[in-house]
């Protein structure tokens, strides 16, 4: 099956969108779009987004821990 270039995926979207009748569906989608648009990232705190980068960092200098562990640990 060859690709299809992404205009011409588009616009089979949209057609597909034009030719729904289901009100709700229609909403579903809608919703789904604009989750899929948004950047979580975008949504964090400078705190949150720090302790990711935190993070991040730690695993880049082999500091994890075994998530068994960190269960045990925080139950």
């Amino acid at each position: 099956m060859r690709m299809m270039n992404i205009e011409t995926s588009k616009i089979e979207l949209v057609k597909m969108i034009l030719n729904l009748d289901n009100p709700e569906f229609i909403e579903e989608l809608r919703n789904l779009l604009s989750l899929k648009s948004n950047d979580f990232w975008d949504d964090l705190s400078l705190d949150e987004k720090k302790d990711i980068h935190i993070g991040i960092k730690e695993l880049d200098n082999g500091e994890r821990v075994l998530f068994s562990d960190f269960l045990k640990k925080n139950s």
